[in-house]
């Protein structure tokens, strides 16, 4: 496992795992809806060899704090504090998957100043979903992450806020998103109509399905490096 350290932002205190050289260039890892930090261990390795990597315990999950108040906007607000605690000040590469994407963009539209480049995994666009949510059902096994994120989210990405829409075409990172191909449950059409309205954004696919990035950790991180070297 990477290193675990822990870091007080505003009134959360917030869990994190870091891999690579301490002196290496940042870049910070956001994970999906009821995950962890956890889940980018192979990927995180790998990612490691070249880069000073932070993986984030979201608010609500791992071991992070719980605190039942949950949004996408302040676990926004929450990484934007975390950069400034550990004091990276410049322009980092982020790197989001599932709901961690959408944290990830929303940094990019409202601190374009701290967004060196956005990775975008397998990330929900912000359209309003096509067919009725069924309700969120709590899983009869135990679970590391606070239950109530999980309907605030949903309910946030099943109906997003205009702004998130309106804000992509505002995002001035060089942009990646990828996809998880036929294994994934995510529409394809849908990524790729939020790929266009990103001023400066390409994709590429890793036929692994949703969790691409546990699924292929290698290929994964041979991807995320490419870009953020390129």
């Amino acid at each position: 496992m990477g290193d675990l350290s822990v870091v007080d932002v505003g009134d959360v205190r917030l869990a994190y795992r870091t891999w690579g050289d301490s002196f290496g260039t940042p870049i910070v890892l956001l994970h999906g809806l009821g995950s962890s930090s956890a889940s980018w261990e192979e990927a995180g390795q790998a990612l490691g060899e070249e880069w000073r990597v932070y993986a984030i315990d979201l608010r609500g999950h791992g071991e992070s704090d719980w605190p039942d108040e949950y949004s996408v906007e302040l676990m926004r607000d929450d990484v934007y504090g975390f950069l400034d605690e550990l004091e990276l000040v410049d322009r980092v590469g982020v790197v989001g998957h599932g709901m961690g994407g959408v944290v990830a963009y929303l940094l990019a539209q409202e601190h374009a100043d701290r967004v060196e480049r956005l990775v975008m995994a397998e990330t929900p666009p912000p359209f309003p979903a096509e067919t009725p949510q069924a309700p969120v059902v709590h899983p009869d096994t135990p679970i590391d992450y606070d239950w109530p994120v999980v309907p605030a989210i949903t309910k946030q990405l099943a109906d997003p806020d205009p702004q998130w829409l309106e804000g992509l075409n505002e995002i001035v990172a060089p942009s990646l998103i990828i996809t998880g191909g036929p294994d994934s449950s995510m529409s394809a059409d849908r990524i790729a109509e939020m790929a266009v309205l990103i001023p400066d954004c390409h994709s590429v696919t890793i036929s692994a399905g949703h969790n691409v990035h546990e699924n292929h950790p290698r290929e994964f991180a041979q991807q995320v490096s490419e870009f953020l070297s390129s």
